[in-house]
């Protein structure tokens, strides 16, 4: 029986609305493939839905999300995606790191240092500084600002849960971004270790995050999944840029406790790339992969890695990755994507 999947797409603005619309072309291609079904709906977020329908995340996009089996995001520079995160209790967010043997000249560490890194990265999402009371305010010293950051210890144990399941189906190594030095009240290393018993096979790993973001770069080759709060996991997980070589490689998936979804790429919107055709979309392609996982299409996902890593090989980049050597061919988007399409039929 063939199945059916509601997709809603949310472009965003930016160089977030070349990049899925590539992907969507991709996902379109295998679907024929595979033999499922989309139907797409489309709806505004971010600074195009605010000027249009007066608000950043309109109720009218949060129905459209609400009824389907996925969200493909694009990316907003302002507005829009914290409230979307929050309205569908996306505190889940995983992004997988793996350097590509046809790419290890791009990454700013020496190729030996590469081989065999396979990193997973486990961010809370809907919750800590970004979501604590914050505002501005005046006292006898001036004027200031504050943010705060808050965790409920059942928020961080349920997501430590997540993180110790992915640990123990990889290499049985969880580490644990803290700063209980400086944040003491936020014990994340106790409460993940008060979750391990459950999981007696996956070594627990606590380690300061500024530690963790030197050895990130000194010995990458030493981690599997890293589990951060979500400051730090958003910092952290943007190292992965630099190890892969562009953080336009990177794509992300975000879950809620019902396994709904939303994908999209790590880079934002690159106003200075917007507009010229020069986007890297394989991020984008890489979060449509997470997606055909979470639905349970994992020949589809085999094939987009597959593909990926075939037309890389075949020395094909987009400008973030060209460096004018006689091995390479640079492409535009819009080039990269009709050549992946093709890849996809080899």
């Amino acid at each position: 029986m063939k199945k059916e999947y509601q997709l809603t797409v949310l472009p965003g603005e930016g160089i977030g609305t070349e990049v899925v619309d590539a992907a969507v072309l991709v996902l379109q291609e295998l679907a024929k493939i595979y033999q499922f079904s989309l139907d797409i709906n489309y709806g505004l977020i971010g600074k195009s839905a605010y000027q249009q329908l007066g608000n950043y995340f309109p109720e009218l996009t949060a129905k459209l999300c609400q009824n389907s089996d996925g969200i493909l995001f694009g990316a907003v520079s302002q507005g829009g995606l914290l409230e979307l995160r929050k309205r569908f209790d996306f505190y889940l967010n995983v992004r997988p790191v793996r350097p590509l043997l046809s790419l290890l000249d791009k990454s700013s560490l020496k190729a030996e240092k590469l081989i065999g890194v396979d990193l997973l990265f486990v961010r809370e999402l809907v919750s800590g500084i970004y979501f604590g009371a914050a505002g501005r305010g005046k006292d006898e010293q001036g004027d200031y600002g504050y943010h705060t950051m808050k965790y409920y210890d059942w928020e961080i144990k349920r997501i430590a849960r997540f993180a110790l399941q992915k640990a123990q189906q990889r290499k049985k190594l969880l580490t644990v971004a803290h700063k209980q030095n400086a944040l003491p009240h936020l014990p994340w290393s106790a409460l993940v270790k008060a979750e391990a018993h459950n999981f007696p096979d996956v070594k627990i790993e606590p380690m300061l995050v500024d530690t963790l973001a030197m050895q990130l770069v000194i010995n990458p080759q030493h981690f599997d999944v890293i589990l951060a709060g979500n400051l730090f996991g958003d910092i952290l997980s943007d190292l992965g840029g630099a190890l892969v070589g562009s953080i336009g490689l990177l794509g992300s998936a975000s879950i809620n406790a019902n396994g709904f979804g939303m994908y999209e790429p790590v880079h934002g919107t690159a106003p200075d790339l917007a507009g010229k055709g020069i986007a890297n979309p394989l991020g984008t392609f890489n979060a449509v992969g997470l997606m055909l996982q979470q639905w349970g299409e994992n020949q589809a996902a085999q094939k987009l890695i597959q593909t990926q890593e075939n037309l890389l090989a075949k020395g094909y980049r987009t400008a973030d990755l060209y460096s004018q050597t006689e091995s390479e061919i640079l492409v535009n988007t819009k080039t990269f994507t009709n050549l992946f399409i093709q890849e996809m039929y080899q």
